[in-house]
C-alpha cells in the first residue's frame, strides 16, 4: 500500500520531502496557517489544509484518518496561558491511534540545538543534551513529549535533529548575490549544516523503512561559517566581504545566541542506517548548486 503522508507544518524542509515523494505517495497533506499559500502548496503536490494550533477542522480530521506517515515540523508555540508546547500533540494526546487509525510512522523534526554547547567537541545521539536557548529547550521538551506519546500508543517515532538548513534560496551564494553575506569571525567557532535535499532523502529512507530512534542530520564537514562565504565568493568570482570580528559585529540577539553553542555533530548513525549523502559537505554542495544553477 502506498504511503499517505501528513505534513504538520508544510515549511521549507517538509516541502522538499513532498517533492521527493511525488509519484510515490498516494496522497500528501500539508498544513499552513495562511490560505494564501494554498496555491504554492498545491503546485508542489500537497493537498493544503488550514491549521493554526487551534481546533482541528473536519477536512484535517478526515486527512488524519487516512494518514500512514506523519511528519512534524511545526515549532512549539504559546498556549492560551502563555506556556509553550507542541501545537499538535495536545489535540491528539491519549487518542492518537483513534484520531489516526492508519498511522504507521512518525517523524519529528527537531534541532541539534538540544545539545547546547560542547566547546567544539564531537557530539552524537548519546551525548548529553544541555540546551541553552529557549527555543532549543522547548524542542527538547517536545521531543520527549512525542517520545512518551509514541511509546504509550505503540507507534514508531524517529526524532531527527537538524543542523543549520540550507538549499535553493537559502545559501551563501544567494546571500552574496543579495549583498547580505557577512564573514563574522569568532576563533574556534564551528557550525554544522545540512542541505535540504538530504533532509528529504533521510526522511524518505526512515519513513520507507519505518525506522525509529534519534538521528542527527548534519553533513560530514562541520566548519566556520566564514569559510562558506569565502568559498561561495570564489565560485562566483567575486570579492568576499571583509572579515568582521564577532566582538564588533552588529547582529540580532538570536544570531548572537548561535555563537554561544559550539560543537561538531556526528552523522555516523544515519550513515550506518544506510543513507548516503547527496550533499556530503559544503564544497560539494555549493559547487553543484552553482554549476546547476540551483541556488536561487
Amino acid at each position: 500500500m502506498k504511503a499517505r503522508v501528513f505534513l504538520l507544518g508544510a515549511g521549507y524542509s517538509a516541502r522538499a520531502f513532498a517533492r521527493r515523494q511525488r509519484g510515490q505517495a498516494e496522497a500528501i497533506f500539508g498544513t499552513t496557517r495562511s490560505p494564501e499559500k494554498f496555491g504554492a502548496l498545491g503546485k508542489g503536490g500537497i493537498e493544503p489544509l488550514i491549521f493554526d494550533g487551534g481546533a482541528i477542522g473536519p477536512e484535517m480530521a478526515e486527512a488524519m484518518k487516512r494518514t500512514t506517515h506523519l511528519v512534524l515540523s511545526a515549532a512549539p508555540e504559546a498556549g492560551a496561558g502563555g506556556e509553550r508546547h507542541d501545537p499538535f500533540l495536545p489535540h491528539v494526546e491519549g487518542r492518537l491511534r483513534q484520531a489516526m487509525p492508519a498511522l504507521r510512522w512518525i517523524g519529528y523534526l527537531s534541532t541539534v540545538g538540544v545539545y547546547g554547547d560542547h566547546g567544539g567537541a564531537w557530539v552524537d545521539e548519546e551525548s548529553e543534551c544541555r540546551p541553552v536557548s529557549r527555543r532549543s529547550v522547548e524542542r527538547l521538551e517536545a521531543e520527549r513529549a512525542w517520545q512518551a506519546a509514541a511509546e504509550r500508543e505503540g507507534l514508531t517515532l524517529a526524532v531527527l535533529r537538524l543542523a543549520g538548513i540550507y538549499g535553493p534560496g537559502r545559501n551563501a551564494l544567494a546571500n552574496l548575490a543579495a549583498g547580505t553575506a557577512r564573514r563574522i569571525v569568532k576563533p574556534g567557532q564551528i557550525f554544522n549544516r545540512i542541505h535540504v535535499g538530504d533532509i528529504a532523502g533521510i526522511l524518505s529512507l526512515l519513513a520507507g523503512k519505518q525506522m525509529g530512534g534519534v538521528f542527527n542530520l548534519a553533513d560530514g564537514e562541520p566548519s566556520p561559517a566564514e569559510d562558506l562565504v569565502a568559498f561561495a565568493a570564489k565560485l562566483m568570482s567575486v570579492e568576499p566581504p571583509p572579515e568582521i570580528s564577532f566582538d564588533r559585529a552588529e547582529i540580532t540577539p538570536m544570531a548572537r545566541s548561535f555563537y554561544g553553542e559550539n560543537k561538531r555533530v556526528s552523522n555516523a548513525r544515519i550513515r550506518e542506517a544506510g543513507y548516503v549523502f547527496d550533499w556530503p559537505d559544503y564544497r560539494t554542495a555549493l559547487t553543484r548548486m552553482w554549476t546547476e544553477d540551483d541556488w536561487r
